[in-house]
């Protein structure tokens, strides 16, 4: 039996009505504050911004001769290891003889072109790479705050504790002497616990860090 326009019109709209009610009710679904959907968002934000990077934002570095800063003790190590390479320079005649040190064809593999926000008390700067020595990946989702409303935003913090995974040059005893804060994060694997500020959009919850670029 052949079916008329009013029946194929009527047959399109329950498609429709169904296929809608689907994709609004997984948008509500996924702005409730619970394991679930937090667990969902501490995943993304890690997929998108879990390095371990050293700091070093900027290249090439130059350290001067008889410097005491970290880049004096850290640069020969990672040269050693070929992810840079040193050249002695000639400053300004005040001052005194230098190494310049530029990243090498195998350590600009490590040098990732994501944001990075450091707050202090005074200031945001946001740089736009960094050397980054290993990832991480949730291992926990502990808990979180209540979640806030205020001035029409809601928002509030994760607490997670996460696994790590050095990349092989990492995990030399040098480089971990050379980087204790890369030597406590290994160390701290599964039980340093970190928080992450969350907030509601239309489309869910989203990390703060990731809605500022």
């Amino acid at each position: 039996m052949k079916a008329g326009r009013g029946s194929m019109r009527t047959a399109v709209l329950l498609l429709t009505v169904p296929l809608a009610c689907l994709t609004g009710c997984g948008n509500e679904e996924a702005r409730f504050p619970n394991r679930d959907n937090f667990t969902a968002t501490t995943n993304d934000y890690l997929a998108q911004r879990g390095h371990v990077c050293l700091a070093k934002y900027a290249w090439p570095i130059t350290v001067a001769a008889g410097s005491r800063e970290p880049d004096a003790q850290q640069m020969p190590v990672l040269e050693k290891l070929g992810l840079v390479t040193g050249r002695d320079v000639v400053s300004a005649a005040a001052q005194p003889p230098a190494r310049e040190y530029a990243l090498t064809e195998a350590g600009r593999k490590y040098y990732l072109h994501v944001p990075v926000v450091v707050r202090t008390t005074t200031q945001t700067i946001t740089h736009s790479g960094d050397f980054c020595a290993a990832t991480l990946s949730l291992d926990r989702l502990i808990g979180w705050d209540p979640p806030q409303t205020r001035d029409g935003r809601t928002a509030t913090s994760l607490l997670f504790t996460y696994r790590i995974a050095p990349e092989p040059w990492a995990a030399a005893p040098e480089v971990l002497q050379a980087f204790p804060l890369l030597a406590r994060a290994i160390q701290r694997e599964g039980t340093m616990q970190v928080r992450l500020g969350v907030h509601l959009t239309r489309h869910g919850w989203v990390a703060d860090e990731l809605d500022e670029h």
